[in-house]
């Protein structure tokens, strides 16, 4: 009798490397180390846009603000957003999320206080 099961498991070891698949955590100790860095980004991409959010809304001041500009940022955003959901990538999904909101809430503080 043939063992059904082995041909099965030669395909699907097949199909893993045609799609190109990397081992998680990967052996490559630079990759290992973004894989980690890259929750850093994550958190400092939307604190970028915080200085802006804070002197909109707190100082009340949106001069030399665009709001068109902020629109189209979250705009972008809103397309990463998806763009993550899609490939279920946390890392996107977190980092635009955030930004998203952020960025919305300038574009309206500059119609609001402009």
């Amino acid at each position: 009798m043939v063992n059904q099961t082995k041909g099965l498991h030669h395909q699907h070891i097949r199909k893993r490397i045609h799609s190109k698949h990397e081992e998680y955590p990967h052996p490559d100790k630079f990759k290992r180390f973004y894989d980690n860095f890259i929750y850093v980004v994550v958190i400092i991409a939307p604190v970028t846009n915080l200085p802006q959010l804070l002197r909109v809304w707190i100082e009340k001041d949106a001069s030399g603000v665009s709001s068109l500009s902020w629109f189209l940022f979250s705009g972008v955003s809103v397309t990463w957003l998806l763009y993550g959901f899609l490939h279920k990538d946390k890392h996107i999904l977190l980092m635009n999320a955030a930004l998203m909101i952020i960025q919305v809430m300038i574009a309206v503080g500059a119609i609001v206080y402009g």
